[in-house]
């Protein structure tokens, strides 16, 4: 694995891995790599310091405020943009789920609502799920 730092059209500098240097340029060039700020696709290699051990008491400054927001926004985008080919099954899913697993019902993404206890439950049994880094409002709840 390769760490780059790289900065977009809009100037904004970011951090990602690849495989390899080729991994880089082939995303690159097929436009999967995008700023996690603005969503540009015009990104290269910015320059990187060498790798420098900091002192041990020191910490890092946090984000800023706004870099928080916009990198929740782009987060809240993205899944929203994931879930348009998703169904809502609510408290089902867990069900729907396991049948899916084990080919009682066809295959669909779906995203809903499962306790703790039935995500642990999925995961033991080998069942694909995994949880959305956003809260979704049920559809009978919004306007």
């Amino acid at each position: 694995m390769i760490v780059f730092d790289l900065r977009c059209g809009g100037g904004h500098v970011f951090e990602a891995w690849f495989g390899s240097s080729d991994a880089y340029e082939s995303q690159r060039k097929a436009g999967q790599v995008q700023c996690p700020v603005c969503n540009d696709g015009n990104v290269t290699k910015a320059v990187m310091a060498p790798a420098i051990a900091s002192k041990s008491n020191s910490k890092p400054s946090p984000p800023s405020p706004e870099a928080l927001k916009a990198a929740m926004k782009v987060l809240a985008a993205r899944q929203a943009k994931a879930l348009e080919s998703s169904e809502w099954v609510g408290t089902a899913f867990a069900d729907r789920a396991r049948a899916m697993h084990l080919g009682e019902e066809k295959q669909a993404t779906i995203h809903g609502q499962a306790s703790l206890a039935e995500a642990k439950a999925l995961v033991e049994e080998g069942v694909p799920v995994a949880p959305l880094p956003l809260p979704v409002v049920p559809p009978e709840k919004t306007n």
